[in-house]
């Protein structure tokens, strides 16, 4: 099994930046794709970013300009950068892997950070 964790979360003011980052217990072998959800208070979670293991990038159209995901290194899965941050990107964001075929597929979900975009 794999264990995911986020960090970078917190309280920012309208405008400003947060990092997130995501890092696994152990050394995944095979990804497909990674990405960064999140879940606003009494919402339904939604896609934010996803990265493929050739690099190609998808965003939620709410998010394009803003933010940016990368791929990491070693058990240092992905980045999520947001800039320009609004009171509406306020929510859990959750950090995922899409195993590839020697993970035998299976998908990987972390426990989530906070972020907080004040007005």
């Amino acid at each position: 099994q794999v264990q995911l964790v986020e960090s970078g979360g917190g309280l920012v003011q309208a405008g400003g930046s947060l990092r997130l980052s995501c890092a696994a217990s152990r050394a995944i072998f095979s990804i497909n794709a990674m990405g960064w959800y999140r879940q606003a208070p009494g919402k339904q979670r939604e896609l934010a970013a996803t990265i493929t293991s050739g690099g190609i990038t998808n965003y939620a159209d709410s998010v394009k300009g803003r933010f940016t995901i990368s791929r990491g290194s070693g058990k240092d899965i992905s980045y999520l950068q947001m800039n320009s941050l609004k009171p509406e990107d306020t929510g859990v964001y959750y950090c995922v892997v899409h195993g590839g075929p020697m993970e035998n597929g299976r998908e990987y979900w972390g426990q989530g950070t906070q972020v907080t975009v004040s007005s």
